[in-house]
């Protein structure tokens, strides 16, 4: 047996990182609630969303919900990516992904045999976290563009466009409702996930298990 060594770190995420976490998901639930009800005011699609899933109850209420909820989200995505640069999370964290890496973890999540330490993104994790970060910055500017059409005009041509910034957002937001979605069904897969990005701790079976590897 080999001499004990000092304990693991049993933080997984640092408390920066929990702490914007969870700000973005109130700030991607409040965005969705009332840009539900801001579409519904003027539909892109022959369909409408169900007044009780949106926030505000009439247009003007759901846009300044929306446009809190923008600055919230702009804000805490700032301190999360500068802090991520900073510090060389985001780095250690997200790179590298590779192509086969992913289509491997797939099949093991497929037959319910995925692995995961808590302490660490596997190679499906990276990919969707970095594409979510690319469609929220998406979001940010198709947003921009709808909202001050004269001032930002430049971006507004960039898409096109108004009507088709409109989609784009639309389309957007649609995309990281689906990411919110496979997310849940990793939580699913390895619950102990949620325990780590809550409390920052491993779960006691976690910390056991790395107790006897290093025994």
């Amino acid at each position: 047996m080999l001499p004990n060594r000092a304990p693991a770190k049993s933080h997984s995420h640092p408390i920066l990182v929990r702490a914007t976490h969870w700000l973005n998901v109130i700030a991607m639930v409040l965005l969705a609630m009332s840009g539900m009800g801001i579409y519904n005011a003027h539909p892109i699609l022959p369909f409408a969303f169900p007044e009780i899933v949106t926030l505000g109850g009439w247009l003007g209420a759901h846009t300044a919900w929306h446009f809190a909820a923008m600055w919230l989200l702009i804000g805490n995505g700032l301190v999360y990516i500068l802090y991520g640069i900073a510090s060389g999370s985001l780095r250690r964290r997200l790179l590298p992904i590779r192509p086969q890496d992913i289509a491997r973890e797939i099949k093991l999540a497929l037959k319910f045999r995925l692995q995961h330490d808590t302490g660490s993104y596997n190679a499906t994790q990276k990919f969707l976290y970095v594409t979510a970060l690319l469609l929220g910055a998406l979001m940010v500017a198709s947003g921009l563009a709808i909202w001050k059409p004269v001032q930002f005009w430049w971006l507004t041509k960039a898409f096109g466009g108004f009507d088709i910034a409109r989609v784009v957002h639309f389309v957007g937001m649609a995309s990281i409702m689906a990411f919110v979605a496979l997310h849940l069904v990793m939580v699913l897969l390895v619950p102990s996930t949620l325990l780590s990005m809550t409390i920052g701790h491993r779960s006691r079976s976690e910390r056991r298990c790395s107790d006897e590897d290093r025994s």
